[in-house]
C-alpha cells in the first residue's frame, strides 16, 4: 500500500462520521447528530474500513466499540478535523464578519429560555447557522467531555473539568403546589414537613434533583420520593393534577404562576439560589461566533429575560 493510499481513498466526510460514531457507540445516534440517515453512516464506515483493509468497529452487544486500528484512525481523524475547523474559523475572523457555525449544548430545563435568547442573537448576526442541542445533564456533560460543542450551558459543573465557567443568569429554586394542596398558603413551612408530602422530581443526576438531594442531606432528611419525572414539563402537570409537590426553577413558571394553576410555597431555606452558567475549555480556541455569542449573553442575557 503507498503512503498516498488513504489521500486518494478515504473522504473528510467518513472520518467526520468515524469520530462521531467512535463518541456515539451507535450508528443511529451518529446519524441523528449529523441529520443524515443511519444507512448512510454504515455505509460510509464501510467504505472507510474497506479502503484501510481492517474493521474499525467491533459490536458488542447494541455498542460498537473501536477496534486498535480504529483508535489510530480516530486519532488521526480528530488531529485532520479539528485543524480544518480552526482554519474555517481562522478565514472567517480574516473576512471579518460573525458568521459561521455555532454549536451549543443546553441542559433540558434551559428550554424555556434559551430559543429566546438564541433568537435574539441571530437578529443581530443572520449569517450564523445554530446547532441547539437541548438534552439531559448527563448528556452535556458526555457532551462535554468530547468537546463536541462551542459552548454549554448548565448550573453546576463537576469540579474535575477544566473549563471557564461564567455565570449569565439567576436560576431560582422554589416549591411549588396547586393552588387547592393544604399547604398552599402555610406560612414558614417547614423541611421536616415537606419530606412527609408526596414530592415529584426529576430524576437522578438532574441538576435540580442534585440541589435538593444535597439540602436534604445537610439537614439529615429523608424525603418522600413520590414519583420520577423525565422533564420539567411533566412536573408541572402532574403538580396542576394533585399527585404531590415539587421544585421547579421560577425560569420555567411564570407561566403557570400568572395564571394561578401554581402556586410558590413558603418553605424555610427556600429558595435555593443558584446560577445558570456558559461554559467552555480553558485550552479551547473559541471562534470568532462563539466569542460573540458568549459577550451577548453576559452583557445582554439578564436584560432581555428580565
Amino acid at each position: 500500500m503507498n503512503n498516498d493510499f488513504l489521500i486518494r481513498h478515504a473522504t473528510l466526510r467518513q472520518l467526520q462520521l468515524l469520530v462521531t460514531v467512535a463518541y456515539s457507540q451507535s450508528y443511529t445516534r451518529a446519524a441523528e447528530n449529523l441529520h443524515v440517515s443511519q444507512p448512510t453512516v454504515s455505509i460510509q464506515i464501510q467504505k472507510l474500513s474497506d479502503a484501510i483493509g481492517m474493521p474499525l468497529f467491533d459490536c458488542v452487544g447494541k455498542k460498537l466499540y473501536l477496534t486498535s486500528v480504529g483508535e489510530k484512525v480516530l486519532e488521526v481523524a480528530e488531529d485532520i478535523l479539528d485543524s480544518l475547523g480552526q482554519l474555517s474559523n481562522d478565514i472567517i475572523e480574516l473576512k471579518g464578519e460573525v458568521q459561521g457555525d455555532l454549536k451549543i449544548a443546553s441542559v433540558t430545563n434551559s428550554k424555556y429560555f434559551m430559543p429566546r435568547l438564541l433568537g435574539v442573537f441571530l437578529q443581530k448576526y443572520p449569517k450564523v447557522q445554530p446547532y441547539l442541542k437541548v438534552t439531559n445533564r448527563a448528556r452535556v456533560l458526555e457532551r462535554m467531555l468530547h468537546n463536541e460543542d462551542d459552548l454549554y450551558i448548565i448550573g453546576q459543573v463537576p469540579k474535575e473539568i477544566d473549563v471557564h465557567i461564567e455565570d449569565f443568569l439567576e436560576n431560582t429554586l422554589v416549591f411549588v403546589a396547586y393552588p387547592e394542596h393544604p399547604l398552599a398558603y402555610k406560612k414558614a413551612i417547614s423541611l421536616n414537613k415537606i419530606c412527609q408530602e408526596r414530592l415529584l422530581m426529576r430524576e437522578t443526576g438532574s441538576g435540580t434533583r442534585k440541589v435538593l438531594d444535597e439540602v436534604f442531606k445537610q439537614h439529615k432528611l429523608d424525603a418522600n420520593i413520590y414519583m420520577d419525572l423525565g422533564s420539567s414539563e411533566a412536573i408541572k402537570q402532574a403538580v396542576m393534577a394533585g399527585l404531590g409537590i415539587s421544585v421547579l426553577s421560577l425560569n420555567n413558571l411564570q407561566l403557570e404562576i400568572d395564571s394561578g394553576h401554581l402556586v410558590i410555597l413558603d418553605v424555610k431555606e427556600f429558595p435555593v439560589k443558584r446560577a445558570w452558567n456558559i461554559v467552555y475549555y480553558k485550552n479551547k480556541k473559541l471562534s470568532l461566533v462563539a466569542r460573540t455569542f458568549l459577550e451577548f449573553m453576559l452583557s445582554e442575557g439578564r436584560d432581555i429575560l428580565r
